[in-house]
């Protein structure tokens, strides 16, 4: 009697800390308010409770950490798609992920129905020139089912060295049978940044990833495609899935005039933060036409800044109707070095417009090159609102029955 009493107040222990803990790295930034009064205290002794049980009469020895970080996961995991936990090693591939460079496939993947599906191959990565494809079921990984893992658990056994191999199962609609693919990992170096002039007088600039040095860059290739002449341009995010918030309001300051709004973002308090561009570089703000090339691909940071133009008409939205992200995520640091990604706030154009789970609708929507939207692409494409568990959208209007 006396050493269960001692191992469940062990357990109730590591949860108290652990609460107390994330409350402490809340407040420091502002958000917190009290978490073991009442109701909340109670709950948190069944959670001990069961923690103790486990640690004391589960089959085989467990670790407190693995205990833990799989409650924190299960936390997570019923809320939105976009919120979800970090161990220590995937917390800092993280970080270097807004830098541009890490060791991997190169692609862009999600949840789907408890599928773990390809968004989108990243340009000129392993995966790309593997032939992965957008909407293939990754059905496993190196043997391993994928059914119960994670997106984080795939993300990890995705990324490794240079020079490692990683065996995906496919699963492709249109093949009779599973697809095996052995691909080498590589560094993937996300040059976000691509230009050239595609005609005497038209700029052309492919922006792949909103991430830190996005912003320079583009700076560069527009003064560079002036000094070439260029009187109009061409901005493609086609499958851009987008970046940080900050890159994306720094991007849309090259096009718009001092003091104009850029996005306006509310958490649940319902206070609105406004981001007004503040660049006062005539040179980059020259008033050339701007054509922006958009697809399904298109999410986020990138919904952002062709919302932004769109609605100050500052430039011609061309394409298909975009992936509908509209909210915002904020990256918490936990006291052992691991990290939790957290949807805090939803994000709105400047005529107060959320896309979440609509996208942005093209001025001019235009189909495939050759005039058909192929039946096979049809059926791969995924959106914001084909994710389980998305969040609402209180700005779209009501549909009908």
């Amino acid at each position: 009697m006396y050493d269960k009493k001692r191992q469940w107040k062990k357990g109730f222990a590591v949860i108290a800390i652990m609460v107390v803990a994330g409350a402490w790295i809340v407040f420091g930034k502002g958000l917190w308010t009290p978490v073991l009064g009442g109701e909340n205290y109670e709950e948190l002794r069944v959670f001990a409770e069961a923690l103790s049980l486990v640690q004391r009469n589960y089959v085989e020895e467990t670790k407190t950490k693995d205990l833990v970080y799989g409650a924190i996961k299960g936390m997570l995991s019923d809320l939105d798609p976009h919120t979800n936990f970090m161990t220590p090693e995937t917390y800092k591939e993280m970080q270097v992920d807004t830098k541009g460079e890490f060791g991997g496939l190169g692609i862009q993947i999600s949840i789907k129905d408890k599928k773990l599906v390809v968004i989108a191959p990243i340009e000129d990565t392993p995966a790309w020139r593997a032939g992965i494809k957008a909407g293939d079921h990754i059905f496993k990984i190196n043997d391993e089912f994928t059914k119960d893992l994670s997106l984080n658990d795939a993300v990890e056994k995705m990324r490794g060295p240079k020079g490692t191999k990683v065996d995906l199962t496919i699963v492709r609609e249109g093949e009779k049978e599973p697809l095996d693919f052995a691909i080498v990992r590589d560094i993937i170096k996300i040059k976000s940044i691509k230009s050239k002039m595609i005609d005497n007088e038209i700029g052309y600039i492919r922006i792949t990833q909103f991430q830190e040095k996005t912003g320079d860059d583009l700076e560069n290739a527009i003064k560079d495609l002036q000094k070439q002449s260029m009187k109009s341009l061409v901005l493609d995010f086609r499958n851009n899935p987008g970046g940080l918030l900050k890159v994306a309001v720094q991007v849309s300051e090259f096009f718009l005039k001092e003091g104009k709004l850029v996005v306006s973002v509310k958490g649940r308090d319902g206070e609105k933060e406004e981001y007004l561009s503040s660049s006062t570089s005539e040179v980059i703000k020259e008033d050339y036409p701007i054509v922006v090339l958009v697809n399904e691909g298109s999410a986020s940071a990138s919904e952002i800044v062709a919302g932004a133009l769109q609605d100050w008409g500052r430039g011609v939205v061309l394409g298909a109707q975009t992936f509908g992200k509209g909210s915002v995520q904020t990256v918490f640091s936990l006291t052992d070095g691991s990290g939790m990604r957290l949807t805090t706030a939803k994000y709105y154009t400047p005529k107060g417009t959320s896309i979440q789970n609509t996208g942005i609708t093209p001025d001019i929507v235009v189909k495939l090159h050759d005039g058909k939207v192929e039946k096979d692409l049809e059926r791969k494409v995924i959106r914001e609102k084909d994710l389980k568990k998305h969040l609402g959208n209180e700005t779209a209007p009501v549909e009908e029955e």
